[in-house]
């Protein structure tokens, strides 16, 4: 299991190593689920974590790894649940306790003490939950439509009510042919190929402990000592709300909208994304 962690240690801890490794797996020291994970690129180091029913490849596919990775080493990760990672069906499994340990292994597998953060919805929620809860490993953060607070009924509003029981009995087809119900389009076909390739019984374990996960008080944002950064699409009904407030407690936040994008686009708006996001980012290098 060393592959790239073990070869990554000294070249990111260096900074200035280029990486473009294979998928190599970090572990959960306290559940033993193992977290893929992708080092690519040369710099300073730089987490970047998807959102639900997603993998890594979004950063990919959207640009956002072409466009960062010749001045960022790169750690793309598959959240447990998703892409390559273990995939378990306990809803215990997906306490937001447990998600925060997979980040923190995964640094630990690939050798850095402490990184810069980037997260869209699950990922920007998860990096808020590090952030509080290991500050020491977070130099600064990017959260896009992301939100701290309790996720009840969450899913059900992004994408149709009783969402995690069709999951856990009709399978992804099944939800998915729920979902064209709900929508204005029907689901493209990308989006459909991203989504049948998860596994229905660990979304619907994941989808249940989301909704009985508390989020964090807002004074956890309030202490919060590091550069933050949060943007959400300006269409994004379920979380503008959300990422606003989220910036207003976090002292010195940024914020900023994405014009004309809702939650399930506003990941493919790589440049305008960038746009704000990059200059941010590279502050960092400049100090």
């Amino acid at each position: 299991m060393g592959g790239v962690g073990g070869a990554a240690v000294g070249g990111l801890t260096g900074g200035r190593g280029r990486h473009n490794g294979p998928v190599d797996f970090a572990i959960n020291p306290s559940d033993g689920t193992r977290i893929a994970y992708q080092v690519v690129g040369s710099g300073p180091p730089l987490l970047l974590v998807h959102g639900s029913l997603l993998t890594h490849t979004i950063w990919r596919t959207f640009g956002y790894v072409k466009a960062l990775r010749d001045s960022r080493t790169l750690i793309l990760l598959d959240m447990r649940g998703h892409g390559r990672s273990d995939k378990p069906h306990e809803i215990e499994a997906y306490r937001m306790s447990s998600i925060t340990e997979d980040l923190v292994a995964v640094l630990d597998a690939a050798g850095v003490d402490t990184v810069d953060y980037w997260g869209y919805s699950y990922g920007g929620r998860a990096g808020l939950s590090l952030a509080a809860r290991s500050p020491e490993r977070i130099e600064k953060i990017v959260v896009g439509g992301g939100s701290h607070g309790p996720q009840r009924g969450a899913f059900d509003r992004l994408f149709f009510p009783g969402c995690a029981e069709v999951l856990a009995t009709s399978g992804m087809d099944g939800f998915i042919e729920q979902w064209n119900r709900h929508r204005l389009f029907p689901v493209d076909a990308a989006t459909r190929a991203v989504f049948t390739a998860n596994d229905s019984d660990a979304m619907a374990a994941y989808f249940r402990a989301s909704d009985v996960e508390p989020g964090l008080p807002d004074d956890a944002l309030e202490r919060f000592d590091l550069p933050a950064l949060f943007y959400v699409g300006s269409q994004d009904t379920t979380r503008l709300d959300d990422s606003r407030r989220a910036a207003e407690l976090v002292p010195g936040a940024e914020f900023h909208l994405i014009d004309g994008f809702d939650h399930s686009t506003t990941p493919a708006a790589g440049a305008e994304v960038l746009r704000v996001v990059q200059p941010f980012l590279d502050g960092h290098l400049n100090n």
